[in-house]
């Protein structure tokens, strides 16, 4: 059976990152979230070759997977990093991630946050509408100006689930082209307010090359009129949402491809209306995490209900949402031994809710006990993780060549409990 990178078998047992999956149950407990740091770099290698010769920057949407020591690791990357909450940029400031390499997103951002950008605790700022604009345009003099992307919703709807389609008639962020309008005397007033280029993102999970270099040409489009008017875009950032291979033989994307495409839509739009070429910027999250990831569970019950077999596993939705939410596929295999005779199991959860994992190929004779592996689970997991039935949160830990060193610890039910009020 194929593997992703950073997995192989030895006896029978999956290894992570040249670890038993066996030993790192025993040393950390289930359910577990393994990161593979060797992966994680190989994934930025990919993304830096494909962008270098463009120039084009990469920063990682640091809402896929955010941990101190984390964004310490990717510090000592080329990468700039993305947060959208103060939670994500005191992560950031923890691990000391240097402010200028920094940028702030959000479409509703708190007083605090807005602050935050003032001060200079982030290079640039992503404003999503008029409402942040103007508020931002209320602060004073200070020592340095305040760097704005414009968010800008170019109507390109990406063939992916609902829930994750960031642009389109049906999508909350950004502004309307209709309305860039408004940012123009804002932004002419403004003694603090730097503009600095456009922004868009269209989705999460895209395979359809074109949708990129489309993006591309829809902002160029508006950062032409918008030079017409005063405002020439210094930096055009295109978003993420590259499709990641969900089973170990899956479809890729030809990142050298998008790259090219996306760098000449740009050189061609500029030239045709006069202007600079904007420096190119991308941002993805899932993309470079996803696969460096392995959650690690325990089989706590097989059953069989009107003929269908049944995995009842030590997590759930309380730790993976997202196949509940976007019926979202990561491929599961057994990490205790070998398959020697596969049957069709659906694997599930134990939360209070029919929170289906997935189906796979599992043994025949699978017993409680069993350790089962699912992949592709770097991103958008740990990150949405709750409390739902008061369940803690898993521990993660970082993997490679060999090693292992946790970098959040599993929660206690203290933990849980630690907000409670007892009046």
């Amino acid at each position: 059976m194929q593997l992703f990178p950073g997995q192989g078998r030895s006896d029978g047992q999956l290894m992570i990152g040249g670890v038993r999956a066996q030993e790192l149950a025993q040393a950390y407990g289930t359910p577990l979230l393994a990161i593979d740091y060797d992966v994680l770099d190989g994934s930025i290698a990919a993304f830096s070759q494909a962008c270098a010769p463009h120039g084009i920057e990469i920063a990682y949407a640091g809402k896929a997977l955010l941990l101190v020591a984390l964004a310490r690791h990717l510090k000592h990357t080329p990468l700039d990093l993305d947060v959208c909450s103060l939670g994500e940029l005191r992560t950031a400031e923890r691990a000391a991630f240097p402010a200028e390499r920094m940028r702030m997103h959000g479409c509703g951002k708190t007083d605090e946050e807005l602050e935050a950008a003032a001060a200079g605790r982030v290079g640039r700022i992503i404003v999503d509408n008029i409402w942040e604009l103007t508020r931002l345009a209320r602060y004073g003099p200070g020592r340095e100006r305040i760097r704005v992307l414009i968010r800008i919703n170019t109507g390109i709807e990406a063939h992916t689930h609902d829930f994750v389609r960031t642009s389109g008639e049906h999508s909350k962020f950004g502004f309307d082209p209709a309305a860039l309008s408004e940012i123009v005397p804002v932004l002419q007033r403004s003694a603090r307010l730097e503009f600095r280029g456009l922004h868009s993102h269209i989705g999460s999970q895209i395979y359809e090359r074109e949708a990129f270099a489309e993006n591309a040409r829809v902002l160029m489009e508006r950062a032409g009129s918008l030079a017409a008017a005063g405002l020439v875009a210094q930096e055009l950032i295109v978003g993420g949402g590259f499709g990641v291979a969900a089973q170990p033989d899956g479809e890729t994307l030809d990142l050298a491809a998008i790259m090219d495409a996306v760098a000449q839509t740009v050189r061609e739009h500029a030239y045709a209306a006069g202007i600079p070429a904007p420096h190119v910027g991308i941002e993805p999250g899932r993309a470079l995490i996803a696969q460096a990831g392995t959650s690690l569970y325990s089989v706590m019950a097989r059953k069989e209900q009107f003929g269908r077999k049944y995995a009842i596993v030590d997590g759930g939705v309380y730790e993976n949402p997202r196949p509940a939410l976007y019926d979202a596929y990561h491929h599961i295999i057994c990490a205790s031994r070998e398959a020697a005779e596969p049957v069709e199991t659906a694997v599930c959860g134990r939360t209070c809710e029919n929170d289906r994992l997935g189906v796979a190929e599992l043994p025949r004779d699978l017993r409680a006990g069993d350790l089962i592996a699912m992949c592709t689970t770097g991103a958008y997991t740990y990150s949405m993780a709750s409390n739902y039935n008061r369940f803690t949160r898993p521990a993660v830990i970082a993997v490679r060549q060999g090693t292992h060193e946790l970098i959040a610890r599993r929660e206690t039910i203290e933990d849980v409990l630690r907000s409670d009020c007892d009046v």
